[in-house]
């Protein structure tokens, strides 16, 4: 297994548990909801049969409106539950990412991507750039030949990004893109309100 496959699957290994430990969460957080709109529906049900008869119609009216913001503002409430629980998880990933940038695995990880980054340029002009914090690692990378490497003016959370100006290709095998692609396409398992799933 490479390291990178290795770090796919050490990140991959993270987001499921995560996942999975987020999903009991909102499974938890959802039963609860539902118990409270239940409540709230058998209540309003018990309210209008005290009523009288020629205002039935009216108070069921005024139930149905009732009930359907209640419904509303739950989905909101569980909304906002989701994004915070994303948040949470990752942030926790990013920690992860930064503990393992402190490893002999990284220096591996990004001798790997500049040598590919350099073999997908062939004998066109390639600057490769690494990460300001990790500039210091830049001695400890084992590389055959000359490489055109620079410390980036900006950070991109480790990894690295390379530019092959003459065929206006950037690679961008930053942490940084990486996260926000996972962040972008992450959906959570767990049922929502309506009993569907959140990813539908």
């Amino acid at each position: 297994m490479t390291t990178e496959e290795k770090l796919q699957h050490f990140m991959e290994f993270c987001m499921e548990d995560a996942r999975s430990r987020s999903a009991k969460m909102l499974d938890e957080y959802t039963a609860a909801l539902e118990q409270t709109f239940l409540e709230h529906q058998e209540d309003a049900k018990r309210r209008s049969k005290q009523q009288v008869a020629l205002e039935s119609e009216r108070i069921e009216r005024e139930i149905n409106k009732s009930l359907s913001l209640e419904q509303i503002s739950m989905k909101r409430e569980f909304g906002k539950k989701q994004d915070e629980l994303k948040e949470k998880l990752f942030l926790e990933l990013k920690e992860t990412v930064e503990q393992f940038m402190e490893t002999p695995e990284y220096i591996k990880l990004l001798e790997k991507q500049i040598l590919e980054a350099k073999e997908l340029a062939g004998k066109e002009f390639i600057t490769i750039y690494i990460d300001p914090a990790d500039e210091e690692k830049i001695s400890n990378l084992s590389l055959p030949g000359s490489a055109d490497i620079r410390v980036s003016e900006y950070p991109f959370m480790g990894g690295t990004r390379a530019v092959i100006p003459s065929r206006h290709i950037l690679i961008d095998n930053s942490f940084q893109s990486k996260l926000e692609e996972a962040k972008h396409d992450f959906r959570f398992d767990s049922k929502d309100l309506t009993g569907g799933t959140a990813n539908e």
